[in-house]
């Protein structure tokens, strides 16, 4: 059982930055693929960013290439999304998730464990 708990949401003007941070219970953070999803009202659940569960790879939504970077520091369990640049269409609750497999995927159901989200608002 893994439990992830987000934060670092918040409101900023638009080009500004943010770092969001993903908490992990258990001991075996550095077996998962981690990954970053938004959801805007009224919008699906979107992919954002993965990574490895080593760090030595990772991918991302097209939107965001260039402006945000997933990383992860397996000492700490914990994934981070550097978040630069944001735009108000960045603007949604930003979830954290854990896979179970070896590589990358873009399926939300493909990830076992879920955060309660943390919410980014960049206003114009």
């Amino acid at each position: 059982q893994v439990q992830l708990v987000e934060s670092g949401g918040e409101l900023v003007q638009a080009g500004g930055s943010l770092r969001l941070s993903c908490a992990a219970s258990g001991r075996t953070f550095s077996l998962y693929t981690m990954a970053w999803f938004r959801q805007a009202p009224g919008k699906e659940r979107e992919f954002v960013a993965a990574i490895t569960h080593s760090g030595g790879w990772s991918n991302y939504v097209d939107s965001v290439k260039g402006r945000f970077t997933i990383s992860r520091d397996n000492a700490k369990n914990t994934a981070y999304l550097q978040m630069n640049s944001l735009k108000p269409e960045d603007t949604a609750v930003y979830y954290c998730a854990a896979a179970n497999i070896v590589g990358l995927t873009t399926t939300p159901g493909s990830y076992d464990y879920w955060g309660r989200g943390t919410q980014v608002t960049v206003s114009s």
